[in-house]
């Protein structure tokens, strides 16, 4: 669930991203948590979400909470942006350090970079997992919550 708790007066702010895959692939899902500010304590939680993607590698799911947390940050009006991210790959991929290989990832980072242009200035910097407690915990949240509501589902199907 989506939550926006306040309209940005600043236009810089950091964004925390997380994707995992239970399997690989596997149930997955894609979080942010978006905080004003910069440097090593940014503010406060400007939004956040988790979002359950279905059944996808833990890279697509680490692209798309970059391109979902990119299109809150834009939609609240922030044009300079730290992303924070604990896969490496991603991190070196963006920066253009590795080149993608992959086809299902090169869609994914075309859109990343096509929304990275909209701001006015960025850096993507790879964190250790636990400086990035807060995502993860989206991520796992929103896996949990699918695969109960699944197992829910199947109770009662007649």
């Amino acid at each position: 669930m989506m939550t926006d708790t306040a309209k940005s007066n600043k236009a810089e702010a950091v964004l925390y991203c997380d994707g995992g895959a239970r399997g690989n692939p596997g149930p997955a899902a894609a979080a942010f948590v978006l905080r004003e500010g910069s440097g090593e304590n940014p503010g406060a939680v400007l939004a956040s979400d988790g979002v359950f993607l279905g059944i996808a590698t833990n890279n697509e799911a680490e692209y798309r909470a970059v391109a979902l947390g990119l299109k809150s940050a834009l939609k609240q009006g922030i044009r300079r942006l730290e992303i924070r991210v604990d896969s490496e790959l991603i991190a070196r991929q963006l920066t253009g350090q590795y080149r993608v290989r992959n086809p299902r990832l090169k869609v994914l980072f075309d859109e990343t970079s096509n929304l990275l242009q909209e701001l006015s200035w960025w850096k993507v910097v790879h964190v250790r997992r636990d400086a990035n407690q807060e995502a993860d915990a989206l991520v796992n949240a929103a896996i949990d919550s699918a695969i109960v509501r699944k197992n829910i589902d199947r109770e009662y199907e007649f």
